[in-house]
Protein backbone atom coordinates (compact mmCIF):
# COMPACT_ATOMS: atom_id res chain seq x y z
CA UNK A 1 0.00 0.00 0.00
CA UNK A 2 2.83 2.37 0.88
CA UNK A 3 4.34 1.75 -2.60
CA UNK A 4 1.05 2.66 -4.27
CA UNK A 5 0.75 5.75 -2.11
CA UNK A 6 4.32 6.70 -3.01
CA UNK A 7 3.60 6.21 -6.71
CA UNK A 8 0.44 8.30 -6.46
CA UNK A 9 2.39 10.96 -4.60
CA UNK A 10 5.15 11.01 -7.24
CA UNK A 11 2.55 11.20 -10.01
CA UNK A 12 0.87 14.12 -8.30
CA UNK A 13 4.23 15.83 -7.87
CA UNK A 14 5.02 15.32 -11.56
CA UNK A 15 1.64 16.77 -12.54
CA UNK A 16 2.20 19.76 -10.28
CA UNK A 17 5.68 20.24 -11.71
CA UNK A 18 4.27 20.11 -15.24
CA UNK A 19 1.65 22.70 -14.32
CA UNK A 20 4.30 24.93 -12.75
CA UNK A 21 6.49 24.60 -15.82
CA UNK A 22 3.54 25.50 -18.01
CA UNK A 23 2.78 28.49 -15.79
CA UNK A 24 6.39 29.59 -15.96
CA UNK A 25 6.31 29.39 -19.73
CA UNK A 26 3.16 31.46 -19.88
CA UNK A 27 4.58 33.85 -17.30
CA UNK A 28 7.64 34.34 -19.49
CA UNK A 29 5.38 35.10 -22.40
CA UNK A 30 5.82 31.91 -24.42
CA UNK A 31 2.90 29.65 -25.22
CA UNK A 32 3.48 26.11 -23.95
CA UNK A 33 1.82 24.17 -26.77
CA UNK A 34 3.32 23.73 -30.25
CA UNK A 35 0.16 25.24 -31.73
CA UNK A 36 0.55 28.29 -29.50
CA UNK A 37 4.19 28.69 -30.48
CA UNK A 38 3.29 28.43 -34.18
CA UNK A 39 0.59 31.09 -33.82
CA UNK A 40 2.96 33.49 -32.09
CA UNK A 41 5.69 32.82 -34.67
CA UNK A 42 3.29 33.65 -37.51
CA UNK A 43 2.16 36.77 -35.64
CA UNK A 44 5.78 37.90 -35.30
CA UNK A 45 6.34 37.18 -39.00
CA UNK A 46 3.26 39.24 -39.93
CA UNK A 47 4.44 42.09 -37.70
CA UNK A 48 7.93 42.10 -39.23
CA UNK A 49 6.41 41.98 -42.72
CA UNK A 50 4.13 44.94 -41.94
CA UNK A 51 7.00 47.02 -40.55
CA UNK A 52 9.16 46.15 -43.55
CA UNK A 53 6.33 47.17 -45.92
CA UNK A 54 6.01 50.48 -44.09
CA UNK A 55 9.73 51.20 -44.04
CA UNK A 56 10.44 50.21 -47.60
CA UNK A 57 7.33 51.86 -48.98
CA UNK A 58 7.99 55.17 -47.24
CA UNK A 59 11.61 55.12 -48.37
CA UNK A 60 10.86 54.37 -52.02
CA UNK A 61 7.90 56.77 -52.10
CA UNK A 62 10.44 59.55 -52.68
CA UNK A 63 10.65 58.46 -56.32
CA UNK A 64 7.12 59.85 -56.71
CA UNK A 65 7.92 63.06 -54.78
CA UNK A 66 11.11 63.70 -56.79
CA UNK A 67 9.53 65.50 -59.72
CA UNK A 68 7.00 67.75 -57.88
CA UNK A 69 9.58 68.80 -55.26
CA UNK A 70 12.17 69.48 -57.95
CA UNK A 71 9.69 71.60 -59.91
CA UNK A 72 8.58 73.49 -56.78
CA UNK A 73 12.10 74.71 -55.99
CA UNK A 74 13.75 74.58 -59.42
CA UNK A 75 16.44 72.17 -58.26
CA UNK A 76 18.32 70.00 -60.73
CA UNK A 77 18.09 66.22 -60.66
CA UNK A 78 21.40 65.62 -58.81
CA UNK A 79 20.41 67.95 -55.99
CA UNK A 80 17.04 66.35 -55.36
CA UNK A 81 18.34 62.79 -55.82
CA UNK A 82 20.96 63.50 -53.12
CA UNK A 83 18.09 63.25 -50.63
CA UNK A 84 17.25 59.73 -51.81
CA UNK A 85 20.95 58.82 -51.72
CA UNK A 86 21.26 59.95 -48.11
CA UNK A 87 18.24 57.84 -47.16
CA UNK A 88 19.89 54.56 -48.17
CA UNK A 89 23.36 55.63 -47.06
CA UNK A 90 22.06 56.39 -43.56
CA UNK A 91 20.06 53.15 -43.53
CA UNK A 92 23.09 51.06 -44.50
CA UNK A 93 25.54 52.69 -42.10
CA UNK A 94 23.07 52.49 -39.20
CA UNK A 95 22.37 48.77 -39.63
CA UNK A 96 25.28 47.39 -37.52
CA UNK A 97 24.39 49.66 -34.59
CA UNK A 98 20.71 48.70 -34.69
CA UNK A 99 21.63 45.10 -33.85
CA UNK A 100 23.53 46.16 -30.74
CA UNK A 101 20.68 48.36 -29.54
CA UNK A 102 18.26 45.48 -30.17
CA UNK A 103 20.32 43.14 -27.98
CA UNK A 104 20.65 45.77 -25.26
CA UNK A 105 17.17 47.30 -25.15
CA UNK A 106 14.87 44.87 -26.95
CA UNK A 107 12.50 45.19 -29.92
CA UNK A 108 9.98 47.57 -28.30
CA UNK A 109 12.51 50.40 -28.01
CA UNK A 110 14.06 49.76 -31.44
CA UNK A 111 10.78 49.67 -33.39
CA UNK A 112 9.30 52.60 -31.43
CA UNK A 113 12.35 54.76 -32.16
CA UNK A 114 12.00 53.86 -35.83
CA UNK A 115 8.38 55.03 -36.04
CA UNK A 116 9.17 58.14 -34.00
CA UNK A 117 11.98 59.11 -36.37
CA UNK A 118 9.83 58.48 -39.45
CA UNK A 119 6.89 60.48 -38.10
CA UNK A 120 9.03 63.45 -37.06
CA UNK A 121 10.96 63.38 -40.35
CA UNK A 122 7.88 63.60 -42.56
CA UNK A 123 6.32 66.36 -40.46
CA UNK A 124 9.53 68.39 -40.77
CA UNK A 125 9.71 67.73 -44.52
CA UNK A 126 6.15 68.99 -44.93
CA UNK A 127 7.40 72.47 -43.95
CA UNK A 128 10.88 72.33 -45.49
CA UNK A 129 12.06 75.27 -47.60
CA UNK A 130 15.72 74.44 -48.23
CA UNK A 131 17.57 71.44 -49.65
CA UNK A 132 19.48 70.77 -46.42
CA UNK A 133 16.17 70.44 -44.57
CA UNK A 134 15.10 67.67 -46.97
CA UNK A 135 18.52 66.04 -46.66
CA UNK A 136 18.24 66.06 -42.87
CA UNK A 137 14.63 64.89 -42.65
CA UNK A 138 13.90 62.65 -45.66
CA UNK A 139 17.56 61.77 -46.08
CA UNK A 140 19.14 61.07 -42.69
CA UNK A 141 16.13 60.69 -40.38
CA UNK A 142 14.02 58.55 -42.72
CA UNK A 143 17.08 56.41 -43.54
CA UNK A 144 17.82 55.80 -39.86
CA UNK A 145 14.14 55.18 -39.16
CA UNK A 146 14.00 52.56 -41.93
CA UNK A 147 17.03 50.80 -40.41
CA UNK A 148 15.26 50.69 -37.03
CA UNK A 149 12.25 48.85 -38.47
CA UNK A 150 14.07 47.02 -41.26
CA UNK A 151 15.99 43.85 -42.08
CA UNK A 152 18.46 43.80 -39.16
CA UNK A 153 15.98 43.92 -36.24
CA UNK A 154 13.51 41.75 -38.15
CA UNK A 155 16.12 39.06 -38.80
CA UNK A 156 17.17 39.00 -35.14
CA UNK A 157 13.58 38.73 -33.92
CA UNK A 158 12.57 36.13 -36.51
CA UNK A 159 15.70 34.10 -35.74
CA UNK A 160 14.35 33.57 -32.21
CA UNK A 161 11.18 32.02 -33.61
CA UNK A 162 12.14 30.25 -36.83
CA UNK A 163 15.68 29.00 -36.18
CA UNK A 164 16.72 26.78 -39.12
CA UNK A 165 13.75 28.08 -41.14
CA UNK A 166 15.01 31.65 -40.95
CA UNK A 167 15.87 31.86 -44.70
CA UNK A 168 12.24 31.06 -45.57
CA UNK A 169 10.96 33.64 -43.09
CA UNK A 170 13.42 36.22 -44.39
CA UNK A 171 12.25 35.59 -47.97
CA UNK A 172 8.77 36.62 -46.84
CA UNK A 173 10.12 39.76 -45.19
CA UNK A 174 12.32 40.61 -48.18
CA UNK A 175 9.22 40.43 -50.37
CA UNK A 176 7.78 43.22 -48.21
CA UNK A 177 9.78 45.71 -50.24
CA UNK A 178 7.52 44.80 -53.14
CA UNK A 179 4.44 45.21 -51.00
CA UNK A 180 5.63 48.62 -49.85
CA UNK A 181 6.24 49.80 -53.39
CA UNK A 182 2.89 48.44 -54.57
CA UNK A 183 0.92 50.02 -51.75
CA UNK A 184 2.56 53.38 -51.25
CA UNK A 185 3.75 54.57 -54.66
CA UNK A 186 0.32 54.81 -56.37
CA UNK A 187 -1.18 56.03 -53.09
CA UNK A 188 1.48 58.73 -52.87
CA UNK A 189 0.76 59.91 -56.42
CA UNK A 190 -3.00 60.05 -55.73
CA UNK A 191 -2.44 62.00 -52.52
CA UNK A 192 -0.02 64.42 -54.22
CA UNK A 193 -2.60 65.05 -56.96
CA UNK A 194 -5.28 65.88 -54.36
CA UNK A 195 -3.51 67.53 -51.40
CA UNK A 196 -0.02 68.31 -52.75
CA UNK A 197 3.32 66.90 -51.72
CA UNK A 198 3.44 68.91 -48.48
CA UNK A 199 0.03 67.67 -47.39
CA UNK A 200 1.02 64.10 -48.27
CA UNK A 201 4.20 64.31 -46.17
CA UNK A 202 2.18 65.70 -43.29
CA UNK A 203 -0.27 62.80 -43.57
CA UNK A 204 2.62 60.31 -43.61
CA UNK A 205 4.05 61.91 -40.47
CA UNK A 206 0.82 61.74 -38.47
CA UNK A 207 0.20 58.16 -39.64
CA UNK A 208 3.64 56.99 -38.48
CA UNK A 209 3.22 58.67 -35.09
CA UNK A 210 -0.30 57.26 -34.79
CA UNK A 211 1.07 53.72 -35.16
CA UNK A 212 3.28 54.25 -32.12
CA UNK A 213 0.43 53.68 -29.66
CA UNK A 214 -0.69 50.22 -30.87
CA UNK A 215 2.98 49.26 -31.36
CA UNK A 216 3.84 50.03 -27.74
CA UNK A 217 0.83 48.04 -26.51
CA UNK A 218 1.93 44.78 -28.19
CA UNK A 219 3.15 41.91 -25.94
CA UNK A 220 6.83 42.53 -26.63
CA UNK A 221 8.04 40.42 -23.73
CA UNK A 222 6.39 37.40 -25.31
CA UNK A 223 7.66 38.30 -28.80
CA UNK A 224 11.23 38.85 -27.59
CA UNK A 225 11.32 35.58 -25.61
CA UNK A 226 11.44 33.46 -28.76
CA UNK A 227 10.33 29.89 -29.32
CA UNK A 228 11.36 27.31 -26.69
CA UNK A 229 11.74 24.79 -29.50
CA UNK A 230 14.21 26.71 -31.67
CA UNK A 231 17.24 25.64 -29.65
CA UNK A 232 16.13 22.00 -29.77
CA UNK A 233 15.71 22.13 -33.55
CA UNK A 234 19.03 23.80 -34.27
CA UNK A 235 21.70 21.98 -36.26
CA UNK A 236 23.22 19.26 -34.00
CA UNK A 237 26.37 19.25 -36.13
CA UNK A 238 26.90 23.00 -35.73
CA UNK A 239 30.48 23.98 -34.95
CA UNK A 240 31.42 27.59 -34.27
CA UNK A 241 34.04 28.37 -36.88
CA UNK A 242 35.56 31.04 -34.65
CA UNK A 243 35.10 33.89 -37.12
CA UNK A 244 35.64 37.43 -35.88
CA UNK A 245 34.99 40.59 -37.87
CA UNK A 246 38.73 41.11 -38.34
CA UNK A 247 39.39 37.55 -39.53
CA UNK A 248 36.33 37.68 -41.81
CA UNK A 249 37.58 40.91 -43.41
CA UNK A 250 40.81 39.12 -44.29
CA UNK A 251 38.90 36.47 -46.24
CA UNK A 252 38.19 36.97 -49.94
CA UNK A 253 34.56 35.87 -49.53
CA UNK A 254 33.84 38.86 -47.27
CA UNK A 255 34.86 41.38 -49.93
CA UNK A 256 33.27 39.34 -52.70
CA UNK A 257 29.89 39.52 -50.94
CA UNK A 258 30.46 43.17 -50.04
CA UNK A 259 31.21 44.04 -53.69
CA UNK A 260 28.20 42.04 -54.88
CA UNK A 261 25.94 44.03 -52.56
CA UNK A 262 27.63 47.30 -53.53
CA UNK A 263 27.72 47.06 -57.32
CA UNK A 264 24.27 45.46 -57.58
CA UNK A 265 22.78 48.25 -55.48
CA UNK A 266 24.61 50.87 -57.58
CA UNK A 267 23.13 49.46 -60.79
CA UNK A 268 19.60 48.95 -59.52
CA UNK A 269 19.25 52.22 -57.58
CA UNK A 270 20.81 54.45 -60.22
CA UNK A 271 17.67 53.54 -62.18
CA UNK A 272 15.12 53.03 -59.39
CA UNK A 273 15.47 56.58 -58.06
CA UNK A 274 14.39 58.02 -61.41
CA UNK A 275 12.06 55.40 -62.89
CA UNK A 276 8.83 57.35 -62.34
CA UNK A 277 10.40 60.53 -63.73
CA UNK A 278 11.86 58.54 -66.64
CA UNK A 279 8.46 57.10 -67.56
CA UNK A 280 6.81 60.52 -67.35
CA UNK A 281 9.51 61.97 -69.61
CA UNK A 282 8.92 59.06 -72.02
CA UNK A 283 5.28 60.14 -72.35
CA UNK A 284 3.34 58.19 -69.74
CA UNK A 285 0.87 60.06 -67.45
CA UNK A 286 2.19 60.53 -63.86
CA UNK A 287 -0.40 58.24 -62.24
CA UNK A 288 0.20 55.52 -64.84
CA UNK A 289 3.96 55.81 -64.33
CA UNK A 290 3.67 55.55 -60.54
CA UNK A 291 1.17 52.70 -60.75
CA UNK A 292 3.29 50.78 -63.27
CA UNK A 293 6.37 50.97 -61.06
CA UNK A 294 4.20 50.26 -58.02
CA UNK A 295 3.06 47.05 -59.72
CA UNK A 296 6.67 45.89 -59.50
CA UNK A 297 5.77 45.11 -55.91
CA UNK A 298 3.53 42.30 -57.14
CA UNK A 299 6.04 40.76 -59.51
CA UNK A 300 8.79 41.11 -56.90
CA UNK A 301 7.00 38.62 -54.65
CA UNK A 302 6.92 36.07 -57.46
CA UNK A 303 10.51 36.84 -58.38
CA UNK A 304 11.63 36.40 -54.79
CA UNK A 305 9.81 33.10 -54.37
CA UNK A 306 10.89 31.91 -57.82
CA UNK A 307 14.60 32.55 -57.29
CA UNK A 308 14.42 30.95 -53.82
CA UNK A 309 12.70 27.89 -55.31
CA UNK A 310 15.31 27.62 -58.06
CA UNK A 311 17.99 27.69 -55.38
CA UNK A 312 16.74 24.30 -54.19
CA UNK A 313 16.35 22.91 -57.72
CA UNK A 314 19.40 24.02 -59.69
CA UNK A 315 21.71 25.42 -57.02
CA UNK A 316 22.56 28.84 -55.65
CA UNK A 317 25.08 30.02 -58.23
CA UNK A 318 22.91 29.27 -61.32
CA UNK A 319 19.90 30.85 -59.58
CA UNK A 320 21.81 34.05 -58.79
CA UNK A 321 23.29 34.27 -62.31
CA UNK A 322 19.84 33.80 -63.87
CA UNK A 323 18.45 36.62 -61.73
CA UNK A 324 21.21 38.92 -63.00
CA UNK A 325 20.44 37.98 -66.61
CA UNK A 326 16.78 38.91 -66.09
CA UNK A 327 17.81 42.26 -64.54
CA UNK A 328 20.00 42.99 -67.57
CA UNK A 329 17.08 42.24 -69.90
CA UNK A 330 14.94 44.65 -67.88
CA UNK A 331 17.51 47.45 -68.37
CA UNK A 332 17.50 46.83 -72.13
CA UNK A 333 13.69 47.05 -72.22
CA UNK A 334 13.80 50.29 -70.23
CA UNK A 335 16.22 51.75 -72.80
CA UNK A 336 13.81 50.83 -75.62
CA UNK A 337 10.89 52.50 -73.80
CA UNK A 338 12.18 56.02 -74.48
CA UNK A 339 11.97 55.32 -78.21
CA UNK A 340 8.91 53.07 -78.27
CA UNK A 341 6.69 53.99 -75.29
CA UNK A 342 4.02 51.30 -75.20
CA UNK A 343 2.34 49.07 -72.65
CA UNK A 344 4.00 45.86 -73.91
CA UNK A 345 7.54 47.13 -73.34
CA UNK A 346 6.48 48.76 -70.08
CA UNK A 347 5.04 45.46 -68.83
CA UNK A 348 8.17 43.59 -69.88
CA UNK A 349 10.39 46.07 -68.05
CA UNK A 350 8.32 45.95 -64.85
CA UNK A 351 8.25 42.14 -64.87
CA UNK A 352 11.97 41.69 -65.60
CA UNK A 353 13.54 44.54 -63.65
CA UNK A 354 10.94 44.79 -60.88
CA UNK A 355 10.82 41.07 -60.13
CA UNK A 356 14.58 40.98 -59.51
CA UNK A 357 14.78 44.02 -57.19
CA UNK A 358 16.12 42.42 -54.03
CA UNK A 359 15.45 38.86 -55.19
CA UNK A 360 19.10 37.97 -54.61
CA UNK A 361 19.03 39.30 -51.04
CA UNK A 362 17.91 36.10 -49.23
CA UNK A 363 20.39 33.94 -51.20
CA UNK A 364 23.33 36.27 -50.58
CA UNK A 365 22.32 36.48 -46.92
CA UNK A 366 22.17 32.68 -46.64
CA UNK A 367 25.58 32.43 -48.35
CA UNK A 368 27.14 34.83 -45.86
CA UNK A 369 25.53 33.00 -42.94
CA UNK A 370 26.91 29.68 -44.20
CA UNK A 371 30.46 30.87 -44.84
CA UNK A 372 30.85 32.91 -41.65
CA UNK A 373 28.73 30.79 -39.33
CA UNK A 374 29.42 31.36 -35.67
CA UNK A 375 28.56 33.60 -32.74
CA UNK A 376 29.59 36.78 -34.55
CA UNK A 377 27.82 36.10 -37.83
CA UNK A 378 25.34 38.90 -37.16
CA UNK A 379 28.08 41.49 -36.76
CA UNK A 380 29.89 40.18 -39.84
CA UNK A 381 26.77 40.16 -42.00
CA UNK A 382 25.72 43.59 -40.73
CA UNK A 383 29.10 44.94 -41.86
CA UNK A 384 28.81 43.22 -45.25
CA UNK A 385 25.36 44.74 -45.71
CA UNK A 386 26.87 48.22 -45.43
CA UNK A 387 27.87 47.62 -49.05
CA UNK A 388 24.20 47.65 -50.03
CA UNK A 389 23.59 50.98 -48.30
CA UNK A 390 26.69 52.56 -49.82
CA UNK A 391 25.80 51.21 -53.27
CA UNK A 392 22.21 52.45 -53.06
CA UNK A 393 23.38 55.92 -52.06
CA UNK A 394 26.19 56.15 -54.61
CA UNK A 395 24.05 54.71 -57.40
CA UNK A 396 21.10 57.05 -56.96
CA UNK A 397 23.34 60.11 -56.54
CA UNK A 398 25.51 59.17 -59.55
CA UNK A 399 22.39 58.59 -61.63
CA UNK A 400 21.22 62.11 -60.88
CA UNK A 401 24.61 63.58 -61.82
CA UNK A 402 24.73 61.63 -65.08
CA UNK A 403 21.21 62.79 -66.01
CA UNK A 404 22.08 66.42 -65.36
CA UNK A 405 25.35 66.21 -67.27
CA UNK A 406 23.88 64.52 -70.34
CA UNK A 407 20.27 65.78 -70.14
CA UNK A 408 19.17 62.26 -70.98
CA UNK A 409 19.15 58.68 -69.81
CA UNK A 410 21.32 56.70 -72.24
CA UNK A 411 24.62 57.07 -70.40
CA UNK A 412 22.79 56.45 -67.13
CA UNK A 413 21.49 53.12 -68.43
CA UNK A 414 24.97 52.14 -69.62
CA UNK A 415 26.30 52.97 -66.15
CA UNK A 416 23.56 50.86 -64.53
CA UNK A 417 24.20 47.94 -66.88
CA UNK A 418 27.96 47.96 -66.20
CA UNK A 419 27.34 48.07 -62.43
CA UNK A 420 24.94 45.11 -62.49
CA UNK A 421 27.49 43.09 -64.47
CA UNK A 422 30.19 43.96 -61.90
CA UNK A 423 27.82 42.78 -59.15
CA UNK A 424 27.45 39.45 -60.92
CA UNK A 425 31.19 38.81 -61.50
CA UNK A 426 32.04 37.54 -57.97
CA UNK A 427 29.68 34.59 -58.53
CA UNK A 428 31.66 33.79 -61.69
CA UNK A 429 35.21 34.02 -60.40
CA UNK A 430 35.34 33.83 -56.58
CA UNK A 431 35.90 30.19 -55.41
CA UNK A 432 33.86 30.52 -52.20
CA UNK A 433 30.82 31.72 -54.17
CA UNK A 434 31.20 29.24 -57.01
CA UNK A 435 30.87 26.20 -54.73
Amino acid sequence: MSGRSEARSLTAMDQNATKETSKDKHRDGVAATPQGVARIALTVLALCFTLAVLGRGLGDSFTVFLKPISESFGWDRAQIVSVYSLTWLASGLTAPFVGRLFDHSGPRIVYALGLLLLGAAFLIAAHAQHLWQFQLSIGLCVGIGIAFIGIVPNSILLGRWFGPRLPTAMSVVYSAMGGGVLALLPASQLLIDHIGWRGTYQLFGFAALGLLVPLLLLPWRMFAAGSPHVAKKSDPDFVDSGWTLVSAMRHHAFWALFSTFFFTAVGMYSIAAQIVAYLIDAGFPPLQAATAWGFSGVVLVFGMLGVSALDGLIGRRPSVLLSYAISILGIVLLWLLQYYPNVILLTGFVVCFGSMMGSRGPLITATAMKIFRGKRVGTIFGTISIGSGLGSAFGSWSGGLIHDATHGYNLLLVFALASVILGMIPFLIVPALRE
